[in-house]
């Protein structure tokens, strides 16, 4: 029986990470990119030249494509890893089903418009079954696979099996990877953590210590339990990598874009100049209207992600905003 063949789409820092487990497990990997410019870049120069430069490949190792049928068609499981706000565009020319694929997620956000986890989105859109659907969560920075600093990832799925297909093609010597059957829980706390890094990047921005910071997460921490358990109640250890550990990551890291987002808007820099001056998308700000009005709708208790929402589409000032959140806190 021959071995299944893997797609990987996106072209950006995270999916270059993912490109790079992938060759060390993998003979050839198909791997969908944008346009040609980055294809012949990757091919003749080794490497990505806009993201992760310093990861060097095997061009045997690439059946680079920009048609996103040929990549579906040829490829039996498939990680999507592109912003949020770039997949409905990713997709849009699609044509091929994906109704018999295994998809995996290792996006971090909500896909706008449609205001949807991409598992929803995917099951709505495409058909795609979520027995047939995969979450990979962190916590896990892109700059640290690069250098190969001893990481770890979780792949949620319905189907163990398929859950630890992926695993053991992703796992090497500097990932370790474990799995679980939480594709709701770990992809809504995918989505939560980016929210709660903001909050902590606003606080630093704002002159607050490691003592606020800490309480900040531990209160984050609580808040995404419930959100979770309010829309997926199941028995779940928030404490466990795939939450707590991405959480804080994501909220302590000098890599996360999410937290240097929220310093930015601590630091007084508008949405828009911060979202400009950034070279990545910061996907907590698309995400958190989406969240917030979920919030909304579940009526359940959710003081730091209303106070992000204050001050990113309210237009409140900060260091109120903060001020009044840290009053709820404890």
């Amino acid at each position: 029986m021959s071995r299944p063949k893997v797609g990987l789409v996106g072209g950006g820092s995270w999916a270059t990470a993912i490109a790079k487990m992938l060759c060390k497990n993998h003979e050839q990997i198909n791997w969908w990119v944008r346009d040609e410019n980055l294809k012949g870049a990757l091919l003749k120069n080794r490497h990505n030249p806009n993201y992760l430069s310093a990861v060097e490949f095997n061009p045997q190792q690439l059946n680079l494509t920009t048609d996103i049928n040929d990549l579906v068609a040829n490829s039996d499981w498939i990680i999507v890893a592109v912003p949020s706000i770039h997949l409905e565009s990713c997709l849009k020319d699609l044509t091929v089903s994906l109704e018999n694929k295994f998809v995996v997620s290792a996006i971090k956000g909500i896909v706008p418009v449609h205001f949807k986890i991409v598992g929803n989105y995917l099951n709505d859109e495409f058909n795609v079954d979520f027995e047939n659907f995969g979450v990979i969560s962190g916590p896990c920075h892109a700059e640290e696979v690069a250098l190969e600093r001893l990481s770890y990832l979780t792949i949620a799925a319905q189907n163990p099996e398929k859950a630890k297909m992926v695993a053991d093609g992703l796992a090497c010597s500097f990932i370790k990877t474990n799995i679980s059957e939480d594709i709701f829980g770990t992809e809504y706390a995918a989505v939560l953590k980016n929210i709660y890094a903001i909050a902590a990047g606003i606080a630093h921005g704002l002159g607050y210590g490691d003592n606020f910071q800490a309480v900040l997460m531990s209160n984050a921490t609580r808040e995404m339990n419930r959100i979770t358990q309010h829309i997926s109640p199941i028995e779940r250890d928030v404490k466990e990598s795939a939450y707590l550990g991405d959480l804080l990551v994501t909220g302590y890291s000098n890599f996360s874009r999410n937290r240097m987002f929220g310093n930015m808007m601590g630091k007084g820099y508008t949405v828009k100049a911060a979202i400009l001056e950034m070279n990545m998308v910061a996907e907590g700000y698309y995400a958190t209207k989406s969240v917030y009005q979920l919030k909304k709708v579940l009526e359940v208790k959710a003081p730091i992600l209303s106070a992000v929402y204050k001050i990113l589409y309210d237009n409140k000032p900060p260091h109120k905003v903060m001020k009044r959140l840290a009053n709820k806190l404890d």
